[in-house]
């Protein structure tokens, strides 16, 4: 490539490992290696920085910014290597010196700064967005610790902590000068102004200092580095110097430690009221933050406020942003004196929500006493903007206008009041989109039916995708290749191209090259396998996995059930089950969810029985791989045959793990829920095993389901259940599942596990006959990979892109 040369990289390289760390070649260990080859990257890929921000300046070019409480970004060099075009090159030349370039990657510590699907989204936006060479950039918090690192323990989650060693990562670079004072806490005072006018004085604030860090984001092609930028928070002061003087040293520091526990750690317990208080400064500090850096950089070439949202667009990614409603409206009204009707016209045209959840208990609220207590202008702001909306309610709708602002008021009435930030975020945004066709409608019909009668115009969908640099061919370079071989390499920034792979469908040559990779994909995995739970399974078997957040809406426990019904066809009925099968677990559970850990330690406990039976395991074993993440994730999904995407119709909103299985051969199971209906439509009902209720019928059985029903009337499920009853499963722990049992047979199964009990054995039994005709399970695969272009990330960012930010490539 034109900006990169090798022989300026060397230099880079070795002055590292000798000025830097003060070794020869010979003395450096793998860390250090990894550390000087990010370093003579980074050096290429902050040129290349510098240039798009001088394109961007010199188009006056609107941007886009994305606020998120997580980015899973995950490991970065092989990444950036990518998307320079360098990584053969850079295998090349440090194979001269007898080093691998993948072991340097995999020393590489992963960036603590998210936990699951809404993270790694963000993280696809950003790459889509400097990929299509679009002035796009992320906002969020530099966390010195993430969710938790899991470890199992006798079957059971234990959490750790998981430390990101933040202040000394290769690609985090400091941005000293750009500091954002943030006032917090505090008291109202009622003043009035010259001219007479109410006039609120936020008096007795403290002060946390948000410290700008960035991670730059390489496009593909290396024509275009963004940035994401990430804020640590920082007392005002190092400590009372008064109070260390007289000799309390713990109190002196004791501001301090406060202050910058905001950064420490990702999602801290909101199961008691400090958890709460923490969540919320979290959100605001993310959110006062970025709003202030924002309109630095935008006083930076235009001087009137009130053309912001001509060259500014934000995107609250999920709710947890939504303060920025208020916070853009406070410092456009207290701290530039813009009347309150042009500064409600520029806050809500600048910013657009994205909503991730159909589940009403999922959208969150803020007691008011706690809003009140850490910000209190904002709460009467929030007030302000609420009463304003109220009255257009009763204006419009006069007598009849009760029941709707009972469900659309901001503020929650009852004991505790509360601040609904869906209801806020879609009041003070011009778009609310939704992230799959069949959770948009619902999103409408459905969780907020009468906000849409009042806005129809401010919903539309935007369908989730995911980048295929990282999840084709960074984490899955054989088949990446065996494409490129086959119809070139265009495909990487353009996936519709995958088509073109249709015309290979009956080449058997070109499907025993395809199988062969996912073949080698999978020798890998049964690697990792062994060496991180002991476990021997057999490469040939059928990979049936599920990898994803433990929930009970995203039914682990029927994958279960189904499994213990296998094992009881194997144990008991001697029959065929089809294909030898290895069902693969990995997902972590919240810390304080009883049921989810619960069901991973059913998944442990069901794997020794199953395991270790020599009648059962030669055709049948059941594996959970710890500590979820990307990486691990890089490993799994190009390795799966089967990928289990089976949450309850109506539940999941979208998932992007369905999209990441399929684009890399997975043939998916899964009923018609979030972006599988999409799938389904893509690669053709003969190459996927649909099942179970759909979200109409769903709706409609809830009103009479009566699990016990199904128990009694199918005496495959019966002998399951009485299986987890029983203590087949917990001999050294009688008792241990009866919870679940209640919570299937006698709590009324909500997930309605039972009601699609039948269907979704049925399907897995299909798999097992299908997989045995080698060229009609090899065509079904290839033509998930072949048709599952429309699920790049780059198409979604073009959709928001014309459709609601107004942002333009600058090339």
């Amino acid at each position: 490539m034109s900006y990169f040369d090798f022989t300026g990289f060397e230099v880079s390289f070795h002055h590292h490992i000798r000025y830097v760390l003060g070794k020869k070649i010979e003395e450096a260990t793998k860390l250090d290696l990894m550390n000087a080859v990010s370093s003579a990257v980074g050096k290429y890929i902050m040129d290349i920085s510098f240039e798009t921000n001088q394109r961007y300046k010199d188009n006056d070019s609107k941007r886009l910014y994305y606020l998120s409480m997580e980015f899973l970004i995950g490991r970065l060099l092989s990444n950036n290597l990518i998307n320079l075009g360098i990584y053969d090159q850079c295998g090349m030349f440090l194979k001269k010196y007898g080093i691998d370039l993948e072991e340097l990657v995999d020393e590489e510590r992963h960036p603590a700064l998210g936990n699951g699907g809404l993270g790694r989204l963000a993280a696809c936006f950003l790459d889509s967005m400097a990929s299509l060479n679009m002035p796009g950039f992320g906002y969020g918090i530099n966390y010195d610790y993430g969710l938790f690192k899991q470890i199992i323990v006798n079957g059971y989650q234990k959490e750790r902590p998981d430390y990101w060693p933040n202040r000394s990562s290769p690609w985090l670079i400091r941005r000293s000068g750009n500091k954002c004072m943030i006032p917090i806490y505090g008291k109202i005072e009622d003043t009035k102004d010259r001219n007479g006018e109410y006039n609120p004085m936020w008096a007795d604030w403290k002060l946390i200092i948000g410290r700008p860090h960035d991670v730059l984001i390489t496009g593909y092609g290396g024509r275009t580095v963004n940035r994401l930028r990430l804020f640590s928070a920082w007392a005002s002061n190092d400590f009372d110097m008064q109070i260390f003087n007289d000799g309390d040293y713990f109190k002196a520091v004791d501001a301090k430690i406060k202050s910058e526990t905001v950064s420490k750690i990702l999602y801290p317990s909101d199961s008691k009221r400090i958890g709460k208080e923490l969540r919320l400064v979290q959100e605001y500090f993310l959110v006062a933050c970025s709003v202030r850096d924002i309109i630095r950089i935008y006083e930076k070439d235009h001087t009137r406020l009130d053309q912001l949202h001509e060259k500014v667009a934000i995107q609250l990614n999920d709710t947890h942003p939504a303060l920025t409603v208020v916070e853009l409206m406070r410092v456009l009204i207290d701290e530039n004196s813009i009347e309150w009707e042009k500064a409600w016209r520029i806050t809500t045209q600048t910013l657009g929500y994205t909503n991730h959840t159909l589940l009403p208990e999922a959208l969150e609220t803020w007691p008011l006493s706690i809003v009140e207590r850490v910000i209190p202008r904002h709460l009467q702001i929030i007030y302000e903007i609420n009463q304003r909306f109220i009255d257009k309610l009763k204006k419009k709708y006069k007598e009849n206008s009760a029941p709707l602002i009972s469900k659309l008021s901001i503020i929650q009435e009852g004991e505790p009041k509360k601040v609904r930030m869906a209801n806020l975020a879609i009041i003070g945004s011009h778009s609310v989109n939704g992230v799959a066709k069949v959770h948009s409608e619902l999103v409408k019909t459905q969780l907020v039916p009468e906000f849409y009668s009042l806005y129809p115009d401010k919903f539309n969908n935007k369908t989730n995708g995911v980048t295929p640099r990282r999840w084709m061919v960074s984490c899955n370079p054989g088949l990446s290749n065996l494409i490129c071989d086959a119809i070139g390499d265009r495909w990487i920034s353009d996936l519709e191209r995958l088509k073109e792979l249709e015309a290979f469908v009956d080449d058997s040559s070109f499907l025993d090259q395809f199988m062969q990779i996912k073949k080698d994909n999978k020798k890998r995995l049964v690697k990792i396998i062994k060496e991180k739970v002991f476990e021997d399974v057999d490469y040939t078997s059928i990979f049936d996995i599920h990898a994803k957040r433990i929930h009970e809406y995203k039914r682990q426990l029927l994958n279960l059930l189904n499994i213990v019904h296998m094992y009881f066809l194997i144990k008991e009925d001697k029959v065929d089950i089809g294909y030898p099968r290895t069902f693969i677990f990995a997902g972590k559970a919240a810390p304080g969810y009883h049921t989810a850990k619960l069901i991973i330690k059913l998944i442990h406990s069901i794997a020794l029985v199953v395991n270790k039976d020599p009648e059962v395991n030669k055709v049948l074993k059941v594996i959970f791989l710890p500590d979820y993440r990307v990486s691990l994730a890089e490993k799994i999904i190009p390795a799966a045959d089967v990928s289990e995407q089976i949450s309850t119709a109506g539940m999941e909103a979208s998932g992007t793990g369905n999209m990441k299985f399929a684009m890399n051969g997975a043939v998916t199971i899964g009923t018609l829920d979030g972006a599988n209906i999409e799938i389904y439509e893509q690669v053709g009902k003969e190459n996927i095993y649909i099942f179970g209720l759909k979200v109409n019928e769903v709706e409609q059985i809830r009103h009479v389901y009566n699990s016990k029903e199904y128990l009694e009337k199918d005496k495959r499920l019966k002998r399951v259940m009485d299986a987890i009853q029983s203590d087949l499963f917990c001999k050294k722990e009688p008792g241990l599942f009866k919870h679940i049992y209640k919570t299937l047979v006698d709590q009324g199964d909500f997930y309605l596990h039972f009601a699609d009990f039948s269907s979704y054995v049925d399907a897995q039994k299909r798999i097992g006959n299908d997989f045995k005709q080698t060229n009609v399970w090899a065509a079904k695969s290839l033509l998930n990979t072949a048709r599952t272009g429309m699920f790049s990330s780059d198409r979604t960012i073009k959709q928001y892109a014309s459709e609601i930010w107004n942002i333009q490539s600058q090339i």
